[in-house]
């Protein structure tokens, strides 16, 4: 059967007029980035990357989560330099979330934080939980 059925797949997809490039942007596509450095450089690359993968596969296309822990929590404080390049990400669809855990260690309150993100109970359990759900994953 499964012999069988590729064939036709591809048939069905030629007759379609449909390229191998449509069909990878008509996938659910799913891309976690690591944040976990406190590096403005890499939170700004971090947010290029995000920028960059809805250019190419579009923004209805693609679903981007930047997961943020450990010293790289600076980025989401509410006086973070690069705060605007967060809000316009969160804006256009990217889903930028804090560690509980890491503000707990830090004492920070939701209150401390950037307005519009959201949060995990621990940025290395989401992590872990996404890849298992088939999810690729950046650290940049």
């Amino acid at each position: 059967m499964k012999s069988i059925f590729a064939p036709l797949c591809a048939s069905a997809i030629l007759a379609l007029g449909m390229s191998s490039s449509a069909m990878v942007l008509a996938a659910d596509n799913k891309v976690m980035l690591q944040v976990s450095d406190n590096d403005e450089g890499k939170w700004n690359l971090a947010l290029n990357n995000a920028r960059n993968l809805q250019a190419a596969y579009g923004k209805d296309k693609v679903d981007i989560e930047i997961v943020v822990f450990g010293p790289g929590i600076n980025m989401l404080k509410a006086e973070s330099t690069v705060g605007n390049r967060v809000a316009d990400a969160g804006a256009g669809g990217v889903k930028v979330t804090a560690c509980e855990n890491t503000m707990k260690a830090q004492k920070l309150a939701k209150d401390d934080m950037l307005a519009g993100i959201g949060y995990v109970p621990a940025g290395v359990f989401e992590i872990v939980e996404r890849q298992k759900q088939g999810w690729a994953y950046l650290r940049p």
